[in-house]
C-alpha cells in the first residue's frame, strides 16, 4: 500500500538523519512539474521515433533521467484530471461528476480543507507557486451574493468584488503565489487573468474567434466566442505563464535562496485552438500543431536552460506530463495531413476510456539522483504524483490524504524494477465519469464504447 512504501522511506530518512548533520530545508530539493494539455503518448519524439517532428530538449531531459511508459492521467479531460494531479485523488471522491469548467463554473473540486500537493510541501518550509491554466473550479458571484454557475453570458454578471479575492482558487489552496487562467486560456471564456487571487481587469470586451491571427484556417477550431479583460493574449498565452514562472523562480532565489521551492508550469499547448507564438511558426515540417508542440519543447528547455542558470540542477526535481490523451481533430488532422499519430499508436484519444485517451508521457529528471537512462514500465497514475513529492520531501501522509495516490520514489530511484509492481491496481475514469480498471496486463472498462467520444456519430473516426 502507498502508505507503507512512504513508512519504508520515512525510516530510512530517519536512518540517514541520525547518521549525520540535520538537514536544513534547503537540503530538499527544488521540485519543478510542467503540465502540458491534450499532449498526447506519441507526441514526443522520445516516445514516438516516427513523429512527424523532434522534441529535443524533452527528448533530452528523458536521456537525463527516467521516461514512464505506462503512464496515465486520473481522467481523459482536464479538469478531473488536474483535481488528480493537486489532490491525489480521483475526481469520484469529490461525489461529483466529470466537468471541463466554462465560463464562471465551479466551485472548486478542492474542497476547503481539502489537503493539496502544494499543503504537503508547504509544511516542509517550500515556497510554492502556480502559473497558467487553473481550471479545476471557482466561485463566482452576482451583485445580489449568488453563486454563478458556467454559461459565457453569466461572465456579464459576476460581481468582482463580491468574488475576489477568491474564496476557492489557488491561494486559498497552498500556494502563495499564483497567475492563472480560470478555464482553458484560450478555448472557455471567462478570458480573464488572476493574480493572487484578484482578477486583473474584469472581462469587459467580446471575443470573436474570427480576430485570432496565426495560424488561422482550421486549427482555429474551438476557439469559443465570450467575455475577455482589454489586453488579454492569445497567441502567445504560454510565453507569458512561462515568465510568470521565471520570475517567481529569480525572485525567490534572490530573497529566500535558503528555502526550497515548488512551482507549476501549467501550459495551454497543445490544446485546441491551435495557436504557436509568432516566433515558431513554420520551425517544423508538421504544420501549426507541430509548430505548436516544438514551442512547448522550447519553452520547458528555458525552463529547464534558467534552472541550470541559477546553479540548482543537482538539487531540482522537474516532472513533465499531460492531463489527457491528445483532441479528437487534431489527431485526426495530424494524422491525414503530416502522418504522426499523436496517440502513438493507442486506440482511442481525448475524452474516451481507451488507452490513447489516458495514457501520457511522464518523464523525471534529478540529476545526481534520479539514475540517468532509464525506461519504466511501472504503472503509473499522476494521482502518485502527491506521495512520490510526500516521500521526497519527508512528509507523512495521514491515510485519509490522497487515497489513490502510490509512492513512485523507488522507481524513480532505480530501487525497484518493473517486475516488482509498486501498483497492485489502478482506476481512471472516462469523459463520463464511467471506470476503467487495470491490474497487470489485464484492464476492465465498466462501459460500452469508448467511454467516451461517440464513434457512431463521428463517421471520420470510425476507422480508429
Amino acid at each position: 500500500m502507498p502508505r507503507i512504501l512512504i513508512s519504508v522511506r520515512l525510516l530510512g530518512l530517519a536512518i540517514f538523519l541520525a547518521c549525520s548533520a540535520p538537514l536544513t530545508a534547503q537540503d530538499l530539493p527544488n521540485i519543478v512539474i510542467i503540465y502540458a494539455d491534450d499532449l498526447g503518448y506519441g507526441d514526443l519524439s522520445c516516445y514516438n521515433p516516427e513523429a512527424a517532428y523532434s522534441t529535443p530538449r524533452l527528448d533530452q531531459m528523458a536521456k537525463e533521467g527516467i521516461r514512464f511508459t505506462d503512464a496515465h492521467s486520473p481522467s481523459t479531460i482536464c479538469s478531473p484530471s488536474r483535481y488528480g494531479l493537486y489532490s491525489g485523488q480521483l475526481v469520484c471522491r469529490t461525489g461529483r461528476g466529470t466537468q471541463a469548467f466554462e465560463g464562471p463554473g465551479g466551485p472548486s473540486y478542492i474542497k476547503p480543507g481539502e489537503v493539496t500537493i502544494a499543503d504537503v510541501v508547504r509544511a516542509e518550509g517550500y515556497r510554492t507557486g502556480v502559473f497558467g491554466k487553473w481550471h479545476v473550479g471557482l466561485t463566482w458571484l452576482d451583485e445580489h451574493g449568488k453563486k454563478l454557475g458556467g454559461g459565457f453570458e453569466n461572465s456579464l454578471l459576476i460581481d468582482y468584488d463580491k468574488s475576489t479575492p477568491l474564496v476557492d482558487g489557488p491561494n486559498k489552496r497552498g500556494f502563495d503565489e499564483s497567475f492563472i487562467t480560470p478555464n482553458c486560456p484560450t478555448t472557455d471564456p471567462l478570458y480573464v487573468y488572476i493574480n493572487n487571487g484578484m482578477v486583473s481587469s474584469p472581462a469587459s470586451q467580446r471575443h470573436h474567434s474570427d480576430t485570432l491571427p496565426n495560424p488561422g484556417g482550421k486549427w482555429r477550431w474551438d476557439n469559443d466566442e465570450g467575455w475577455m479583460a482589454p489586453g488579454y493574449r492569445f497567441v502567445d498565452a504560454d510565453l507569458l505563464f512561462l515568465d510568470k514562472t521565471l520570475d517567481f523562480i529569480a525572485s525567490h532565489r534572490k530573497n529566500s535562496p535558503e528555502r526550497p521551492f515548488f512551482v507549476v508550469l501549467s501550459t495551454q499547448i497543445s490544446h485546441a485552438p491551435v495557436l504557436p507564438a509568432a516566433e515558431f511558426n513554420g520551425k517544423t515540417d508538421a504544420g501549426a500543431r507541430g509548430d505548436f508542440v516544438y514551442e512547448l519543447d522550447v519553452l520547458s528547455g528555458r525552463l529547464l536552460d534558467a534552472i541550470h542558470r541559477l546553479g540548482i540542477d543537482d538539487n531540482t526535481l522537474i516532472l513533465f506530463s499531460s492531463d489527457n490523451g491528445p483532441e479528437t481533430m487534431h489527431t485526426h488532422w495530424m494524422r491525414e495531413d503530416h502522418h504522426h499519430d499523436a496517440a502513438g499508436g493507442l486506440r482511442g484519444m481525448k475524452r474516451d476510456g481507451w488507452e490513447g485517451g489516458h495514457r501520457v508521457p511522464l518523464i523525471a529528471r534529478w540529476s545526481g539522483r534520479i539514475p540517468a537512462g532509464q525506461v519504466s514500465r511501472q504503472l503509473v497514475n499522476q494521482t502518485d504524483i502527491v506521495a512520490t513529492v510526500a516521500s521526497v520531501v519527508g512528509h507523512a501522509l495521514p491515510d485519509e490524504v490522497a487515497v489513490d495516490s502510490y509512492d513512485m520514489l523507488p522507481a524513480m530511484l532505480g530501487e525497484q524494477d518493473d517486475a516488482s509492481p509498486i501498483r497492485p491496481y489502478m482506476l481512471t475514469q472516462s469523459f463520463h465519469g464511467e471506470f476503467q480498471l487495470r491490474q497487470g496486463d489485464w484492464k476492465y472498462l465498466d462501459h460500452t464504447g469508448s467511454g467516451g467520444n461517440d464513434y457512431d456519430r463521428e463517421e471520420f473516426l470510425q476507422k480508429y
